[in-house]
């Protein structure tokens, strides 16, 4: 993630651009999308952009043929995004399947809205976070990142182009209605100081080259165009990328596969904590519901009979693979002085279970559900506060 430094900008930005100025300050050079609300103005806006930075910008004919058209444009060496919605992501799961197999690095933005189908067009939802996980068949490991304000939106689609092309894997990082449509004053880097991370090439001659050598968990990519020929293909391949039944082959790929992201976890795993030091109600949230958590918390702080420490958050900004290490030493932590943890998303429990899950009767768990187009209220967290420190 790029470092804040004194060469700074100073702006009123929407999440939507502040999103796609990121992907500029990270190197993106291709973008193939299809207009859909509420994602439309990233697209508009790299639109224009992207040819100033000797980019590519193209409106494909549907959302599989977008993400398609970034899968190709990655394997020849440009970094790329697409940007989406509910349905069109629903679209894109061969698309992002393909791009896990063939270990492509490739940024989808889903900004979530209400679903399932068209659904509610223009109103925010975390409807999505399962399917970003799970969305596309058979067994494979995502990185998929929230953000809950515009200058997360920001830093980190930076961050996802980052993991994307360290970890030649396609990032998901789900905003959400309301985060990409408020405005917020931010305070961004010179674009020059931004280091993005960069794909590393072969130093072996073409004839030596394998795509997809298992002596490493994360083989080096040649860009098409440059001298290396090599198969690409949505069946498992051996070394050399070619269709392969030999089960040794097959165990090691699909071993490496996972193995590239699960022994990881310590560099894509982001958990933030938020007063946490002594509380006995602890709220886990992320995207826009952070906003409402956080007020709520300042709320019940000024209350003489809550106070400033009683209520905390626990943030997550990597939500795939879910950080079960990190929320686990925290609930050990915790568990010393706090009584309930409440999960609040605008969804029917999607990462509830998990939390659950992870949690293992160590401590009560709560909930704050809600799914019906509007943004879960400070006061709907407040009250709940209120009830479960009663």
């Amino acid at each position: 993630m790029a470092k804040k430094s004194k060469n700074v900008r100073k702006l009123f930005l929407q999440g939507n651009q502040a999103c796609a100025m990121a992907a500029i300050d990270a190197g993106c050079k291709f973008f193939g999308g299809y207009p859909i609300t509420p994602s439309t103005e990233i697209a508009e806006i790299l639109s224009i952009e992207l040819p100033k930075v000797g980019g590519t910008f193209i409106q494909m004919e549907d959302e599989l043929g977008s993400i398609c058209s970034c899968i190709g444009a990655s394997i020849a060496g440009k970094k790329s995004m697409t940007s989406t919605s509910g349905p069109g992501f629903s679209l894109m799961q061969e698309g992002i399947g393909y791009a896990c197999i063939t270990e492509t690095p490739v940024v989808i933005v889903n900004v979530m809205r209400g679903g399932p189908s068209t659904g509610l067009p223009t109103s925010p939802s975390q409807g999505d976070v399962q399917q970003a996980r799970w969305g596309s068949h058979g067994d494979h490991e995502m990185i998929v990142l929230s953000a809950s304000n515009v200058e997360e939106c920001y830093y980190s689609t930076i961050r996802a182009f980052n993991l994307s092309e360290k970890y030649r894997t396609p990032v998901v990082l789900l905003l959400d209605e309301v985060v990409a449509h408020m405005r917020q004053n931010v305070i961004l880097p010179d674009p020059k100081t931004v280091k993005p991370y960069e794909r590393k090439h072969p130093s072996v001659p073409p004839d030596w080259y394998e795509p997809y050598a298992t002596k490493k968990l994360i083989p080096v990519l040649a860009n098409f165009g440059e001298g290396y020929r090599y198969h690409i293909t949505g069946l498992v391949h051996d070394e050399k990328g070619f269709p392969t039944s030999v089960t040794s082959e097959i165990f090691k790929f699909k071993e490496r596969l996972k193995n590239k992201i699960t022994h990881n976890t310590k560099d894509i795993s982001i958990v933030e904590l938020h007063n946490c030091e002594k509380a006995e109600i602890v709220i886990l949230s992320y995207g826009c519901v952070v906003l409402s958590v956080m007020e709520a918390i300042r709320k019940a702080g000024r209350k003489k009979n809550i106070g400033p420490d009683k209520v905390g958050m626990i943030k997550l900004d990597t939500l795939w693979p879910f950080p079960d290490k990190e929320l686990n030493k925290i609930i050990d932590d915790i568990s010393k002085h706090a009584k309930t943890i409440i999960v609040a998303e605008m969804n029917s429990g999607q990462i509830y279970r998990e939390v659950e899950r992870v949690n293992r009767g160590r401590l009560k768990i709560d909930s704050i559900f809600q799914n019906n187009g509007q943004l879960i209220s400070p006061e709907t967290v407040y009250k709940k506060i209120l009830g479960a420190l009663s």
